[in-house]
């Protein structure tokens, strides 16, 4: 198998690691040595309720029973979805209430975007410094980071950069743009929250120019910050969210929402104006629905600044020189890229799941799933402070 997944599977890295995977139950997967592996990772913060929740299972079981995929996107009303669409209205603030589903979150990126240029009748788009939305094309266009953005130039035109957090920067945003499109959190950069009142300063700033405000939450999203989406945090409303990873319970999906008005001008001039054959799967959408409830009836949201404190807390060494992130969405940042590497792939053999973030090499991600017990989390910790012990004693 090992052969064969070298051979016919595309690869995204020179050396993956290549985990032959048996099975999935809760905060572990096992591989087909029998071995558990505590999973701090989360299929990158993507299975909020771990793996193989009873409640997104059954969800999923009950509608293979009744129908999978019958038409292309927005033409037949199909309940799992239709609900799913109106829990998210409820569960947004005004004027956030219609729902556009996609297969991925960097699929809703690109909707997004096509939806403020329609609206707005211009073509500038503003990303962020160090940001990542993805890896089609628009999102490329969008991420600010050259080095992985030069080997697939060109891209899309009338694209425009500021840093994040800076105030002064966001004299950059005028009336020719359509849109600034941000993390709430940064994600690849590394974890880095918004500065106080900055998110609010922008989506003012936007309101002056006319600009749309496109909040990514693909990553925060769904409870992952101890609210249901990260922008919740900090008194503001974007003009369009952006959702993914941890909605579908472990399987693909995607999603943006903004007000019934705007949604509306994908449907004309042109006619459907944005299109997709397999968004709003049926049985995704049975599974996304079952998350959010999940996450919604329980007490896994404040649960999740409990554990954060816990991860605090028990993460102290000199090795680690800050904690980045909020909620579940953590980043070790240690010494040097190559202390980083040992930490993953000696973490991997002893038993725990870790990996890094794009753009900054010094940082360890620790994303678990929101359901991970807080003693899963100190046997996790204490395999990390083993491993930076045996560094230290080098």
């Amino acid at each position: 198998m090992l052969d064969d997944f070298y051979k016919h599977q595309a690869q995204t890295t020179p050396h993956p690691l290549a985990m032959e995977v048996a099975h999935a139950e809760g905060s572990y997967i096992y591989d087909t040595e029998g071995k558990a592996h505590l999973d701090f990772v989360a299929g990158v913060s993507a299975c909020s309720l771990g793996h193989r929740h009873p409640r997104v299972v059954n969800a999923i079981k009950e509608q293979l029973d009744q129908y999978l995929h019958v038409m292309v996107y927005g033409e037949y009303v199909q309940v799992p979805v239709v609900t799913l669409a109106k829990k998210l209205a409820a569960a947004l603030p005004d004027p956030l209430d219609t729902t556009y589903f996609t297969n991925s979150g960097t699929e809703a990126i690109e909707g997004a975007i096509k939806l403020a240029r329609r609206v707005t009748g211009r073509s500038e788009l503003i990303g962020a410094n160090h940001a990542y939305h993805g890896s089609t094309m628009g999102s490329l266009s969008l991420m600010g980071f050259e080095q992985r953005k030069s080997a697939f130039r060109p891209l899309i035109p009338d694209c425009r950069f500021i840093d994040f957090n800076s105030f002064d920067h966001l004299a950059r945003i005028s009336d020719k743009t359509a849109a600034v499109v941000v993390e709430t959190i940064q994600g690849g950069a590394g974890f880095i929250l918004p500065k106080h009142g900055y998110l609010k300063a922008l989506s003012a700033r936007c309101k002056e120019v006319g600009a749309f405000l496109i909040l990514d939450e693909i990553q925060p999203g769904f409870g992952r910050t101890g609210k249901l989406f990260g922008f919740m945090h900090y008194d503001l409303v974007p003009d369009v969210v952006v959702m993914g990873k941890g909605m579908g319970g472990g399987l693909p999906v995607g999603a943006f929402t903004a007000s019934a008005a705007h949604m509306k001008q994908l449907q004309d001039k042109p006619k459907l104006g944005h299109i997709t054959t397999f968004g709003g799967s049926p049985v995704i959408a049975a599974a996304s629905l079952a998350t959010l409830n999940e996450i919604q009836e329980s007490e896994l949201m404040p649960e999740t600044l409990e554990k954060e404190a816990l991860f605090r807390s028990l993460l102290k060494h000199p090795q680690i020189k800050e904690i980045r992130g909020k909620g579940l969405m953590l980043a070790l940042i240690l010494e040097n890229a190559d202390i980083t590497n040992r930490v993953v792939l000696e973490a991997k053999e002893a038993g725990l799941i870790l990996f890094w973030l794009l753009f900054e090499p010094r940082a360890v991600r620790i994303t678990p799933p929101l359901t991970i017990s807080k003693d899963e989390i100190r046997k996790g910790c204490q395999v990390i402070l083993d491993i930076l012990n045996k560094i230290d004693s080098e």
